[in-house]
């Protein structure tokens, strides 16, 4: 994936510079120069990230980070002169993901961008559900639930994450072997039967629930949860 960085500043060598080195390092980039343009292309064009100066003729940086936290949660590094803790916390209250003084060295813009992207996509992760539904069927991995015919049904984890993992990639065949690599994962030294035991189990839950899907064994391979009726 490619990521879009915002650069906003109204010194055009640093926007050169820093634009050069971004693309250099596989990013995309765009520049404006001046807080207006900042907050409406932010607004409109959905970057990945904004670097964001504070001293901008028209609205400053704070003006711009706090318009563009009013509708957005894209993250922003604050670039600036000032260096005292008095502006570092403003802008970290006003919503900045984190900033840099001027002078700054590239090679550190560019690791703190990866780190606030790297932060932002694992809270992106953490906030989404996790959940496959059928006719008469719900897994939810976010918090661990098996709801059969409107009805919880107590599961253990790994026979949730197990169906979970075959519903979530419907008529896919699984041998046994990637299923112990991709649900218990690569350090899981068990025999492979283990799955048998775990799709028995989930079979005793789910076993004639609808005729839309089912739990099937695909003999001399493995498992799927194949679609029966679309």
């Amino acid at each position: 994936m490619q990521y879009k960085i915002l650069i906003v500043d109204d010194d055009e060598n640093i926007c050169e510079l820093l634009r050069l080195y971004l693309e250099k390092d596989g990013f995309e980039t765009a520049v404006v120069n001046n807080g207006e343009a900042a907050v409406d292309y932010a607004l409109k064009q959905n970057p990945d990230l904004i670097l964001l100066d504070i001293m901008l003729p028209g609205l400053d940086g704070w003006q711009v980070c706090r318009e563009i936290r009013k509708s957005s949660d894209t993250p922003i590094i604050m670039l600036t002169a000032k260096g005292e803790t008095f502006d570092k916390i403003l802008g970290l209250e006003l919503g900045a993901d984190d900033y840099i003084s001027k002078p700054f060295d590239t090679k550190e813009v560019i690791a703190r961008i990866k780190a606030v992207l790297r932060r932002s996509n694992d809270n992106d992760k953490q906030n989404q559900v996790c959940e496959v539904r059928y006719d008469k069927l719900r897994i939810n991995l976010t918090n661990y639930e098996l709801v059969v015919n409107g009805v919880r049904v107590d599961t253990p984890p790994k026979e949730l994450e197990l169906i979970y993992h075959l519903a979530s990639n419907p008529n896919r065949v699984y041998t046994r072997d990637q299923l112990l690599d991709e649900v218990w994962g690569f350090d899981y030294y068990g025999d492979s039967r283990t799955v048998d035991v775990h799709v028995k189990r989930l079979r005793e839950k789910l076993e004639n629930v609808s005729e839309e899907w089912t739990l099937k064994t695909v003999w001399g391979v493995g498992y799927k949860f194949e679609i029966t009726k679309l």
